[in-house]
């Protein structure tokens, strides 16, 4: 019997945010036709991890819909399954740094308008004080930038900055005035509402139900099936697979 994928979402009180995390998994259903894939949500919605457990029999593997690896996914996961049965859980590393995921941003810049030049880009996540998932999100620049051939630069919508909005008049202030805007956000919500209020020329979309996020929840779930001495440690993203690197490695830059 397969086991279960349970995506473990952040949570939101944006109708939109929900509904475009439902329909992410529809696209993963779709892609992989037979696979049970269950929601889960760490806050503000429902089922709770816990809850979604409950109604699951095991083998369950848990696929956090994070874009980093900070104290949600090292953290608050582990204790919202300290009372699961070991054996029937497996957790995922977060779903970045990941050539996919550059491949998803450059794919909603495009949408946005960007042209396909060397302007600079700011990639603009939600914060974190954790120092992983800020490496973590540093790392996802360097990906992008490598994928787009063009400058990237990071910026966080809390938390200690540089903020988007400063992050742009930097590139302003060196000579660049069309700076797009990479939204590092998985779906709507407070933080994407307001990155569409800064002066950049463009600003993508959250990256929703891009093929690339459904495709790479996959890969992560496939991954757990490997033999524990061969499976990445959370947050690692130098453990990911080999048709991983090369399903986004054709259009990067070199």
């Amino acid at each position: 019997m397969n086991a279960t994928l349970l995506a473990v979402a952040h949570g939101t009180r944006d109708p939109e945010g929900i509904r475009t995390v439902l329909a992410l998994l529809d696209e993963v259903r779709r892609l992989r036709p037979g696979l049970r894939v269950e929601p889960a949500w760490l806050g503000l919605v429902e089922p709770s991890v816990p809850e979604a457990l409950s109604t699951l029999p095991g083998p369950v593997i848990a696929v956090p819909l994070l874009l980093a690896s900070g104290y949600h996914v090292r953290a608050d996961i582990p204790a919202l399954l300290a009372d699961a049965d070991p054996g029937k859980v497996r957790v995922t590393p977060a779903l970045g740094p990941s050539p996919l995921l550059a491949h998803a941003l450059a794919s909603r810049l495009t949408e946005a308008g960007r042209p396909p030049d060397a302007s600079p880009v700011v990639l603009a996540a939600t914060g974190s004080s954790d120092p992983r998932a800020r490496a973590d999100t540093t790392e996802s620049a360097r990906l992008l930038s490598r994928h787009l051939n063009a400058p990237v630069s990071v910026a966080y919508a809390s938390g200690e900055g540089p903020t988007p909005a400063e992050a742009i008049s930097a590139w302003h202030t060196s000579g660049h005035p069309g700076v797009a805007l990479a939204t590092h956000l998985l779906a709507p919500g407070h933080f994407a509402h307001t990155l569409t209020q800064t002066d950049a020329r463009w600003t993508s979309a959250p990256l929703g139900t891009h093929p690339s996020v459904a495709e790479l929840v996959l890969r992560r779930y496939d991954e757990a099936h490997r033999p524990a001495d061969q499976w990445p440690a959370p947050g690692a993203h130098r453990g990911r697979s080999r048709t991983e690197a090369g399903a986004a490695g054709h259009t990067s830059a070199t």
